[in-house]
């Protein structure tokens, strides 16, 4: 696992061969983080980091600055991989909850996230109900930005606050933004 940019870009870790994580391919993770950057700042930001798997996401986003990264990964050995990076990295602005990704949308009652990113396991059952219920529960707040990584089989641009679709070889993102609360204030005063 390579971390592509910021203050810990070009580090490389070696991943246990028993993960069984499909880690997003340095290619797509390049693409689609300069995607997130064009749309709001990842320096400062309280992110989240759904099926976290090898927490190559998480990586990226503590390597840019993020404040807070919550990684949520319930197999153990993925748990332990993470643990290992982020001790070796010496950041303790990672959080590793290890809890199944489904029931933590379902149950989160917290304060937002500006960004939440979901790469579940393309071959899950209920795959298709991830985004709706990210959503639609209290992960994501005025002005925060949601990343879905699926396969093509997917289309996601029905649901409410969808925004773009981009495709990276075989990966592709849905992204959602959600109105940021003074844009829509100023919007309705002016008018």
């Amino acid at each position: 696992m390579r971390i592509i940019r910021g203050k810990y870009g070009r580090r490389r870790f070696s991943v246990p061969t028993n993960i069984t994580a499909r880690p997003t391919t340095d290619f797509a993770r390049e693409n689609i983080f300069n995607v997130i950057e064009n749309i709001t700042d990842i320096e400062g930001a309280r992110c989240l980091d759904l099926f976290a798997g090898t927490g190559a996401v998480s990586f990226e986003f503590l390597s840019r600055d993020a404040a807070s990264v919550t990684s949520v990964e319930k197999s153990p050995i993925q748990g332990r991989f993470i643990e290992k990076v982020a001790r070796e990295l010496h950041d303790d602005n990672l959080r590793l909850l290890r809890a199944d990704a489904v029931r933590y949308i379902r149950e989160y009652t917290g304060r937002p996230f500006d960004i939440v990113f979901a790469d579940p396991p393309y071959d899950m059952p209920g795959f298709g109900d991830i985004p709706g219920a990210v959503l639609s529960g209290g992960l994501l707040g005025p002005g925060s930005v949601f990343v879905m990584e699926h396969s093509k089989a997917y289309n996601f641009s029905s649901l409410p606050h969808f925004d773009q679709h981009r495709a990276y070889g075989s990966v592709n993102f849905s992204i959602f933004i959600i109105p940021d609360e003074e844009n829509n204030d100023e919007k309705s005063d002016g008018e």
